[in-house]
């Protein structure tokens, strides 16, 4: 299949329920003085989406935001964003919040947001003006004069924010955007990520904290050692894994054991075992005939952190795990 061919694939097999693509790469390889930080990436991001990259730190998710924006060129592959082949000439088209932060310390922050529309193509006054209409709108009318340097480091990181969608962009890119914000601020930018979607804007965001792509995400990509194992819906990674079905009977022994699924395990007063792939119902008829005495029954399905390590393993969900301690 030719990338051009990939703009109308949707998710369903029979195409019904395509999407146009707001990002599309095929094959990424980016090596730096021999060493391959990315290998082989593929990604298909649907217009409109909420598109969340999952991995440590070190994994390559950095870099593949990189090359998808044009910011660095792939030694292999190929990639089309919002229709062109050359991100960076459509960066007008384009929000991207680079995990460095940095603004200028003698700005105002009206001024700063202004600033950063204006290397995206906005006028500088149309994008004072609407700095300030932004920084009211989120809470931040008081701060519309200070310096940046007069402001905290979670104040400094959302005028960045506000800087990064004032030229109202069709795709932001956010890369770590969660880092350093407290859990306030954190549900704001996850509120505002939802806005965004809502209004047609395709959001996508690097991410090494699993909760924020199980709240946010129609669409994952799980990067480790700079391969992408999975990519695809949220729901499809979790079914990786068999749904868990928690038991308890009043009856300790019968026939009605002999339905159990092989991996069944005894602990307490419960059993546990996968979801049998017949359904629930088979199961629950020989329970009942074998007189088990049905005290409880529950099913759940696994969440996306057990999908991780079944797609990443157990060396990649612990350097996950070490990156959101270091975090907090």
């Amino acid at each position: 299949m030719k990338l051009g061919e990939w703009q109308m694939a949707g998710n369903g097999a029979d195409g019904e329920t395509a999407r146009p693509l707001a990002i599309e790469a095929r094959g990424l390889v980016k090596r730096f003085d021999g060493f391959t930080a990315v290998d082989g990436v593929d990604i298909t991001v649907p217009q409109g989406a909420i598109y969340g990259i999952l991995g440590p730190n070190g994994a390559g998710k950095t870099t593949t935001l990189r090359m998808l924006l044009g910011i660095i060129d792939p030694d292999e592959g190929v990639r089309r964003v919002l229709g062109h082949e050359r991100p960076h000439e459509i960066s007008h088209l384009i929000g991207y919040l680079p995990e460095e932060r940095g603004l200028y310390p003698a700005m105002k922050a009206y001024e700063a947001i202004g600033f950063l529309g204006a290397l995206r193509g906005l006028p500088l006054e149309e994008g004072r003006r609407r700095g300030k209409i932004l920084l009211e709108e989120h809470g931040l009318g008081y701060a519309i004069d200070r310096q940046i340097r007069q402001l905290s480091k979670g104040m400094a990181q959302q005028v960045q924010l506000l800087g990064t969608l004032v030229h109202e962009p069709k795709l932001v890119v956010f890369d770590e955007p969660f880092s350093g914000l407290d859990a306030l601020n954190q549900g704001k930018l996850e509120r505002m990520m939802r806005g965004l979607a809502e209004k047609g804007t395709t959001v996508i965001f690097s991410t090494h904290v699993i909760a924020h792509a199980e709240r946010l995400c129609d669409e994952v990509a799980i990067i480790a050692g700079g391969k992408v194992p999975f990519a695809g819906p949220v729901d499809v990674a979790r079914d990786r894994i068999p749904a868990q079905v928690r038991l308890e009977t009043r009856a300790g022994d019968g026939p009605w054991r002999q339905a159990l699924p092989a991996d069944a395990r005894h602990e307490g007063h419960y059993w546990y075992f996968s979801l049998p792939e017949s359904g629930i119902e088979p199961l629950l008829r020989a329970l009942i005939e074998g007189e088990a005495g049905i005290l409880s029954l529950s099913i759940e399905r696994a969440g996306l952190h057990d999908a991780f390590v079944a797609i990443a393993g157990e060396a990649a969900a612990r350097a996950l795990a070490e990156d959101k301690d270091e975090s907090r």
